[in-house]
């Protein structure tokens, strides 16, 4: 099959849905298929190499932004593809944000979405091999479907991975009418892809979507990639995300505070972007050293960062569609503790790597946590199943082959 994946990018930080995509995309590649990445509003950033090499960046955010303020030039336009300038303007501000976001939402919702940014991306697909799918990466890029099905006349597949937090986050009346309009653009999709049973339900009785029209397939990693540890490690708490209140950090940092076990360290890892700073800074003073931070890691320090953990928590604030650190901390062989709620629950009864406690409770967190501290055969037994189900179950190639599955299922049915 020749596979059309769009995905938009964040510009200057890692997230779990391009790492989702660019790791399909790699797998349907190793599987024998011609399958092409597209980024779209900003620079795909990872620690991986990106499978969108030689694809230009269209519907330049800045150009979906400015476009909603004034007629933007053909010049400028092509400026404002730019990935650097792109990278720069997405670390002075940010161009991810819900809160700033609420026109620009709504003008991709509808049916003649970006217009001349639009016209840039057909005109380039149209030079290149023709798609026998297509691929959104989220149902915020279903304004494009129609003109997209039109133009290449093939079905198109969207994956549900935690959209509705970004919808949710846009203020009104931006919000309800985002939502109005996401339902009639899902109407006209051939198949759903979601992460997770948590997030299907939530987005079958959010839009109406035909139970039938929606699969689930869980996330996949790179399994290979991450080790246990050989020996022991000083007792140790670890995070692995954003470095943002929406992740929980700083229910974490109180939870960590209130720890019975003595000892025991705590380490911060994921990106931090310029927003980020003022929120990180604070939870430094708080905890003075007893915290050490490690901010925008590579791949292969957050390997390391993960095979130094004794337990490891991202206790999310909101429903989570699924949680990609969860399964790169099992693989590591290090148990988890999550709130229960989103599709925590799911996850962890599926790999059976660690405990659930209250969500938003600092002391119940650190109640579980100290269960597992002060029970280290406890914590390597659960870290120990976890892997193992991990890698036989949450591998790329698990997902690919169930995605694969699914793309020759719509492209059979048309």
């Amino acid at each position: 099959m020749r596979i059309l994946q769009l995905t938009p990018g964040t510009g200057n930080f890692h997230c779990g849905s391009c790492l989702r995509d660019n790791a399909l995309v790699r797998g349907l590649r190793a599987r024998g298929h011609d399958a092409l990445l597209v980024p779209l509003y900003l620079p795909v950033v990872l620690d991986e190499p990106v499978a969108s090499a030689g694809a230009p960046i269209f519907l330049s955010g800045l150009s979906v932004y400015f476009s909603r303020k004034f007629p933007v030039p053909g010049w400028l336009d092509r400026a404002f593809s730019s990935p650097a300038l792109l990278r720069l303007a997405a670390g002075l501000v940010s161009l991810t944000s819900p809160r700033q976001l609420g026109e620009s939402t709504l003008a991709m919702l509808q049916p003649d979405a970006a217009h001349a940014e639009l016209d840039r991306l057909i005109a380039w697909l149209r030079i290149q091999p023709a798609p026998d799918v297509i691929c959104l990466s989220n149902s915020l890029l279903t304004g494009l479907a129609a003109r997209l099905r039109a133009e290449f006349r093939v079905p198109i597949v969207c994956t549900l991975q935690g959209e509705d937090s970004f919808l949710d986050g846009l203020p009104e009346p931006y919000r309800q009418h985002a939502w109005e309009l996401l339902t009639e653009r899902c109407a006209g999709i051939d198949h759903f892809i979601a992460v997770s049973r948590y997030f299907a339900d939530v987005m079958i009785r959010r839009l109406g979507l035909p139970a039938d029209h929606v699969s689930v397939e869980h996330l996949g990693i790179a399994v290979e990639e991450f080790s246990p540890a050989a020996t022991a490690a000083p007792l140790t708490v670890g995070y692995l995300a954003r470095m943002h209140p929406a992740k929980g950090l700083d229910t974490l940092v109180e939870a960590f505070l209130q720890l019975k076990t003595p000892g025991v360290g705590l380490r911060i890892a994921g990106a931090m972007t310029g927003p980020d700073q003022k929120f990180v800074t604070a939870l430094r003073r708080k905890l003075g050293d007893r915290a050490e931070f490690f901010p925008n890691l590579d791949r292969t320090a957050k390997a390391d960062f993960l095979r130094s953990l004794t337990v490891f928590s991202v206790p999310a604030t909101y429903g989570e569609a699924f949680g990609m650190y969860v399964l790169e901390a099992l693989a590591a062989g290090v148990p988890v503790v999550q709130p229960r709620h989103g599709a925590f629950p799911e996850v962890l009864a599926a790999t059976g790597g660690g405990l659930l406690c209250e969500p938003h409770q600092p002391a119940a967190l650190a109640a579980a946590l100290d269960e597992l501290l002060g029970d280290p055969t406890r914590a390597r037994q659960l870290g120990a199943a976890g892997r193992t189900v991990v890698w036989e179950k949450f591998s790329v190639a698990a997902m690919t082959r169930t995605v694969e599955a699914i793309l020759q299922k719509a492209t059979h049915a048309r």
